[in-house]
């Protein structure tokens, strides 16, 4: 049986984050991107990533960040993977010596399978909407963009919900999926039973 994994992103609270490991998730993603409302501190992040249990991954995700900071965050947080949905480039994603995943913002005539050739080493690539600004906004995407066949693991974000989510899987095929807005009572403060649902619904996809 496939197994799709699951990265629930933008925790803020020690509720949520105990809460999503409940539910079955394989990937917590912390943000640090102060104009985010979902933003965190190093010592929040810390505090947070001290609840993981063993393979439970902590993701870290910046945006054009300096590589100072990003190395001051990595001094005091233990991130098993780093997410960068900017303009970085591969030799920067690169020069912190962790895994790495990068993103891809999708919209008709984006040449994915050209832009994944632009970041040997890259665990997987993140795809999302193109939206103003960086995230995907909560907003669904084409998925009929995404090609059959892809030279890395793809992580499919975008607007994915516990209603669409299991359509989604079946749809794409994905190695992961990542959501965010779509688990939240408000930004930042996740939902118990929408992130048990949004597992749920993953599974179902799983057969």
């Amino acid at each position: 049986m496939k197994r799709t994994r699951i990265k629930m992103c933008g925790l803020t609270r020690p509720q949520d984050v105990l809460a999503a490991v409940a539910a079955g998730a394989d990937a917590i993603g912390f943000v640090f991107y102060p104009p985010s409302p979902r933003a965190v501190s190093i010592a929040q992040a810390r505090e947070l990533c001290a609840l993981l249990p063993p393979f439970v991954t902590s993701v870290g995700l910046f945006v054009n960040e300096s590589a100072e900071q990003v190395r001051e965050v990595l001094a005091a947080v233990p991130l098993g993977l780093l997410q960068f949905h900017g303009e970085e480039d591969a030799a920067y994603c690169a020069s912190f010596g962790r895994p790495w995943m990068k993103a891809a913002r999708v919209r008709a005539g984006f040449d994915l399978v050209n832009y994944a050739a632009r970041f040997p080493g890259t665990a997987g690539l993140l795809v999302d909407a193109w939206v103003e600004g960086y995230g995907g906004g909560g907003e669904v995407f084409d998925w009929s963009l995404l090609p059959e066949h892809f030279p890395v693991p793809l992580v499919l974000a975008g607007g994915l919900t516990p209603e669409n989510v299991a359509g989604a899987v079946r749809t794409v095929k994905p190695w992961a999926v990542d959501v965010s807005s779509g688990v939240e009572a408000a930004k930042g403060i996740k939902d118990r039973t929408l992130m048990e649902a949004f597992v749920a619904g993953v599974r179902e996809a799983d057969g």
